[in-house]
Formats: structure tokens, C-alpha cells, sequence
């Protein structure tokens, strides 16, 4: 079965084409970084393309590279995404428009490129897209920006699952929580810069924020995205997965 995972040169990206690897998918690695997804590419015995999410060419052509090479297309996972922190007064319309394109308007492009796919071959196959914890409470600091764009891949995947289900097709969305990635190294930075703390301090909060009592691992959000792609999964769409060890409760 081939997988396309989007950012997934690094961090949760490269853990979740490990995984599906390991689950017996042929995985296209694909990332903005064509360097990086050679690497985890030929660690997990993939093919390597480069996809830039924001440029619907770009995933066009990535996607028929990868059914070309590996086969029908039967997953997609829009993983590729960025963050940047401010306070919300602060924020930029290019860091606003960079949350946005990347991570909202990546999935929308990703997924109608997976959706024409899967119709054209006549039917079925699975869509998953990364959202965050911040996309269901939008109580995060610094982040609203982030939180918007997030929020939106929520609905997005909500809406595609509607629409797309007399397809066969299954949409879902894994919400991580505090993932102890390169991109939570530069949080915890900016985090504390902002909130006039120390990075220990910060980090801190996130496990204490945590009931399961400790940071998340790329490879917790890589197992929930193995689950939604299953046939374990076969009758789930529409969901937003929480995968945060309880962080966010409500």
C-alpha cells in the first residue's frame, strides 16, 4: 500500500514513515527538504520526493511520482507544518500568512490532490492529517496564529469526511499534545523569552500539564496515525484524535 507522508524529513514526520514502514506500507517521503527525506527515506527502504504543501504543482507532481513508483495510492498524512510565537498584538501578517499557508491551506491543497487520486482509481483509501491540541482550545500562549490554522485543519478535516465518504474515502485528524520535537526546542525558547521565564520552567509546565506525567514522543503520534490508517480504523472518519497524554482535558 503506498503512504505519502508530507514533512517528513524530521520529527513527527519521519516517526510516523518509520511506523508505516514497519506496518508494511511503501512510504513516499516527502518534504520541502529533499536532503532530509532521502535520509529517513532510505532508512525505511522508501522513495524520497520534494513537496513544498503551500504549491498544488508541487503535491501533483509528488503524488504521481510516488503511484508511479510504489503503486496505488491508498494513504495520505498531511503532517507538514510550521509554528512561530508572539504575542497576538504582535503578530505579523508574515507569520500569520506562513501558519496559514503551511499548515491550513497545506492540507486543504494535500487533500484535494489525495481526494482526485483515490476517485480517479475508483474509490477508497485514507486521509490523515495532522492538527494539534491547539486546534481544539485555543487557550495557547503566544500562539494564536497557530491556534487559527490548527482550528482550521480541524473543520477542514470534518468537512472532507463529509463530502468524501460516499468515496470510500476516510478523513481523520490526529491533535498531538507537547511532542518533544526540534519544533518544541525552539517553543520552549520562545516561550520562555516571552513569558519572561527560564526554558527549564517552561518545559516543566508542559509535563506537569500533562496528566500521563510526561512529554509526548514523536512515535505516541506515529502509532495513532498506524491506528487511523488500519483496518482497526475502518469505520472512524471524521474524528480529531487526541494524542497528548491528557493535556487540554476539558
Amino acid at each position: 500500500m503506498t503512504a505519502v507522508v508530507t514533512g517528513a524529513g524530521t520529527g513527527i514526520g519521519a516517526a510516523i514513515a518509520r511506523a508505516l514502514a514497519a506496518a508494511g506500507h511503501a512510504v513516499a517521503v516527502t518534504d520541502v527538504d529533499l536532503d532530509a527525506a532521502t535520509a529517513v527515506a532510505a532508512e525505511v527502504g522508501g522513495r524520497a520526493y520534494r513537496l513544498d504543501v503551500t504549491d498544488p504543482a508541487s503535491a501533483e507532481a509528488a503524488c504521481a511520482a510516488a503511484v508511479a513508483d510504489l503503486g496505488p495510492l491508498r494513504l495520505w498524512v498531511s503532517n507538514a507544518g510550521v509554528s512561530t510565537m508572539a504575542r497576538f498584538t504582535e503578530i505579523t501578517t508574515d507569520e500569520w500568512d506562513l501558519n496559514m499557508n503551511v499548515n491550513a491551506k497545506g492540507v486543504f491543497l494535500c487533500g484535494q490532490v489525495a481526494a482526485r487520486r483515490f476517485i480517479a482509481q475508483g474509490g477508497g483509501g485514507v486521509i490523515v492529517n495532522t492538527a494539534s491540541m491547539a486546534g481544539k482550545r485555543g487557550a495557547a500562549p503566544f500562539l494564536a496564529h497557530y491556534v487559527a490554522s490548527k482550528f482550521a485543519v480541524v473543520g477542514l478535516t470534518q468537512a472532507m469526511a463529509a463530502e468524501l465518504a460516499p468515496n470510500g474515502v476516510r478523513v481523520n485528524c490526529v491533535c498531538p499534545g507537547y511532542v518533544a520535537t526540534g519544533m518544541q526546542s525552539r517553543e520552549l525558547e520562545w516561550e520562555a523569552r516571552l513569558g519572561g521565564t527560564s526554558v527549564e520552567q517552561v518545559r516543566q509546565f508542559y509535563i506537569d500539564d500533562t496528566p500521563l506525567g510526561r512529554l509526548q514522543t514523536a512515535e505516541d503520534v506515529a502509532s495513532a496515525v498506524v491506528f487511523l490508517a488500519g483496518d482497526g480504523a475502518s469505520f472512524i472518519t471524521g474524528e480529531a484524535l487526541a494524542v497528548n497524554g491528557g493535556a487540554f482535558m476539558d
